[in-house]
């Protein structure tokens, strides 16, 4: 299959240092988690070397704009407000939110969180059925690379109540601190995707392509099962 990328032989990726693992996470100069391995796995089919390159998070498709580099590779779910700057990819997984609180905390239920402080995205926000929570306040936190920290730091001090994300990172949140713990999830199944560039047809063809031979030949499944055991595989 024919296609091009920005440097021939090489599939130039828009990610971020943030640390998302299990998903995608810099362990000195190597990039690790379900993500990269993945990415490896598709550019191993395809006969390129994945390139990782850095950017703030608000910046991802403005700089995917500029045609310097090929996809962004990031812990994207595939939204209507994202397809407006970028061409995706099937799925290569899908990721259901949840709720962290503190230990202590008597939220358990979504219905505990009505009048408390419920951290989030603002990226997220507009995407949230309102009429799925009590009453409560929502406090939103601009996504950038240090949002997650931020938040996790904000609901350590007391500044709100509970925190919504992805459920895989939150998980693994709960997992690395006993002060945290995991109310509840909501199973939304959120497809995440790969952002190429409009207009190249022929690169996303060939992701997609890869993709789904990965799928069939059963190594998307090992790499969750690698990255995210806690989690079933949703294919």
């Amino acid at each position: 299959m024919a296609f091009t990328t920005v440097f021939p032989g090489q599939l130039s990726i828009i990610a971020s240092r943030f640390d998302a693992r299990p998903m995608s996470f810099l362990q000195g100069d190597e990039r690790l988690g379900y993500e990269p391995a993945v990415a490896r796995a598709v550019c191993q089919h395809l006969g390129l070397e994945p390139v990782w390159v850095n950017y703030p998070i608000d910046q991802f498709y403005p700089v995917l704009s500029s045609g310097q580099h090929d996809v962004v590779w990031f812990n994207q779910a595939i939204t209507q407000e994202r397809r407006a700057w970028a061409d995706f990819t099937r799925p290569y997984g899908r990721f259901d939110e949840a709720v962290l609180v503190r230990e202590d905390s008597p939220i358990h239920h979504v219905q505990d969180l009505a009048e408390k402080r419920l951290g989030t995205l603002d990226t997220r926000l507009p995407m949230l059925p309102q009429e799925d929570f009590p009453d409560l306040e929502w406090v939103a936190f601009a996504d950038r690379d240090a949002a997650f920290t931020t938040m996790l730091s904000a609901l350590d001090h007391h500044e709100i109540d509970a925190v919504l994300e992805d459920a895989v990172l939150l998980l693994t949140a709960e997992a690395d601190n006993p002060r945290w713990r995991v109310a509840f999830q909501r199973f939304t199944q959120q497809p995440f995707g790969v952002g190429v560039l409009p207009g190249n047809r022929e690169l996303l063809d060939a992701l997609n392509q890869a993709l789904t031979q990965l799928m069939v030949d059963g190594t998307l499944a090992r790499l969750w099962a690698q990255w995210i055991p806690f989690k079933p595989f949703p294919f």
